[in-house]
């Protein structure tokens, strides 16, 4: 449960208060900050512009810079009211950090052990006609690949009659991934790619529509980083798959080792003692059984 005091009333996240210190927090030292130690670049902007509150923002979440990234990549008008989802176990479980985190992203607690403080609050939020920012994954990836889109989102786009727009962060794992604790140094690109707004289809159901935003971001994502010569999601999947073919193919060998230091337990003659058989010796064959010499 969140040991904060953050409010459920959805007007507070429209205060002219909070949302000048989120100008100064967001544009004049966050942006500017994360736009200098990083070369961003932005595209498709230009297709939110028939876009009003309340809507849903989604991308992939895979590095410290990405609520930082979208809000900066956002126009003004549409990014003064944006409340961003933030785990309650994490960010609002002590009473500084959450101060911090709800004055400076406009944030609100999302529940993820099955609190129910804030119960409900997402949809309130969004029938006030406040805009969202939610990562679908529901945490930050650990090796840059795309993970599956939980359901809640499309669940509250389809309840709500809201649109979701997808957007893309390319470079960011790269550039500042969940492993490294410290800022990226060397200017690393990164580009923020905007997808034309979407809303769920008739009849379509909210998996249906979380996996259709899922292979869009995913779009946006490898086009843009093909373009510019870029790992792509595949690479980090592909990536992935390797790493645990190699786990599984050491846990092979490491079973397979244990199950012959076994057999020569098993098989010692009864005047060599076990403590006697060097583990690190190279086992040699003896009557088709594994023998190790005595000591």
């Amino acid at each position: 449960m969140s040991k904060t005091s953050a409010t459920n009333d959805p007007r507070s996240y429209r205060s002219m208060v909070k949302s000048g210190i989120r100008f100064l927090g967001q544009d004049v030292v966050l942006k500017s900050s994360v736009w200098s130690m990083c070369r961003v670049e932005v595209h498709g902007r230009e297709r939110l512009d028939n876009v009003e509150e309340p809507f849903i923002v989604t991308s992939n979440h895979s590095s410290h810079l990405d609520a930082s990234l979208i809000l900066g990549a956002l126009p003004r008008r549409l990014s003064r009211h944006v409340a961003t989802g933030a785990a309650a176990d994490y960010f609002f479980d002590k009473k500084l950090k959450a101060l911090g985190t709800s004055l400076l992203f406009n944030a609100y607690p999302v529940e993820r052990k099955g609190g129910r403080t804030h119960k409900g609050l997402t949809g309130r939020l969004l029938e006030a006609g406040i805009p969202l920012l939610i990562f679908p994954e529901g945490t930050r990836s650990r090796t840059g690949a795309l993970g599956p889109f939980k359901p809640g989102v499309a669940a509250l786009a389809i309840s709500r009659g809201v649109p979701c727009i997808p957007m893309a962060l390319v470079g960011a794992y790269a550039a500042w991934p969940y492993t490294r604790s410290l800022p990226p140094t060397n200017r690393p690109p990164i580009h923020v790619v905007i997808g034309h707004p979407l809303v769920a289809l008739p009849d379509e159901t909210a998996p249906e529509f979380a996996d259709r935003l899922r292979r869009n971001i995913a779009e946006l994502y490898n086009t843009t980083a093909r373009a510019y010569s870029m790992p792509t999601l595949d690479d980090y999947a592909r990536n992935v798959a390797l790493k645990q073919a190699e786990d599984a193919e050491q846990f092979a060998r490491d079973e397979q080792e244990e199950d012959e230091i076994q057999a020569l337990r098993d098989t010692a003659p009864e005047d060599v003692p076990p403590a006697e058989l060097d583990p690190d010796e190279p086992p040699r064959r003896r009557g088709g059984l594994l023998k190790r010499k005595s000591r």
